[in-house]
């Protein structure tokens, strides 16, 4: 059958999200490609559960812009183009240069570095980067999309708005499901995917708030090139 090719039997109590995490990974992942079409039943059948939490996490997925419902043949996952990427691109950019703003605003509920607090999370978001560095350095793309996806989640989170984190942390997983596709048609990413993830974090520990935008629309930039070139190829 056409679903992902995961095995156990999820039996947590979170089924819904279980499922939902685990299909999402399976597109990630690109076991589960553009276009491609299954059922409820199909994937209850797969994790050995009801129709039920299976349809909700189906929904929650569709709701996200990961999957196309169609009332007569079930679900399919949605098809990104290079328009879609860059547009992407231009949102994230939208956020992600407020963020930055706000470290020149020296608003008193800002971010500063020199609250243990803040420090104490920086470091937790340069670990992540460290690790995603060495997953783009060794190619590793589904090590990176995991450690990428956390980084920017909780570099947002720092912000202290969780309503723009999980609106950046929604376009992140689009990104990635609408690169994923074309990244993988590679057979060595070593040296191709952007690693300035510690850069990033350096630059907004000191305040730097040009040093940071410069290095997010080079990302984008870069991202940008690699996508186009490989859609054309």
């Amino acid at each position: 059958m056409p679903g992902p090719s995961g095995g156990a039997a999820v039996t947590r109590s979170t089924l819904r999200q279980q499922i939902a995490d685990a299909l999402r990974d399976e597109v990630l992942a690109g076991r589960l490609r553009p276009g491609q079409e299954f059922t409820v039943k199909e994937i209850a059948d797969q994790y050995g559960v009801s129709a039920t939490p299976v349809r909700e996490a189906l929904v929650d997925l569709s709701a996200q812009g990961l999957l196309d419902a169609d009332h007569h043949r079930g679900f399919r996952v949605h098809e990104y183009s290079v328009d879609d990427f860059r547009s992407m691109i231009e949102a994230r950019s939208l956020v992600t240069d407020g963020m930055f703003l706000a470290l020149l605003a020296d608003r008193p509920d800002g971010p500063s570095p020199d609250d243990p607090r803040i420090a104490a999370a920086l470091a937790g978001v340069r670990r992540r980067g460290e690790e995603a560095q060495r997953a783009a350095a060794a190619g590793e793309l589904t090590v990176l999309i995991g450690y990428d996806l956390r980084y920017w989640r909780e570099l947002a989170l720092l912000f202290g708005n969780r309503h723009l984190a999980d609106f950046l942390h929604r376009l992140r997983v689009q990104s990635w499901v609408c690169t994923v596709q074309h990244l993988r048609r590679l057979s060595d990413l070593r040296g191709a995917l952007w690693s300035g993830h510690t850069e990033l974090v350096d630059a907004l520990a000191r305040l730097d708030a040009p040093a940071a935008r410069a290095l997010v629309d080079a990302y984008n930039a870069h991202s940008l090139a690699l996508i186009e070139r490989l859609a054309d190829g």
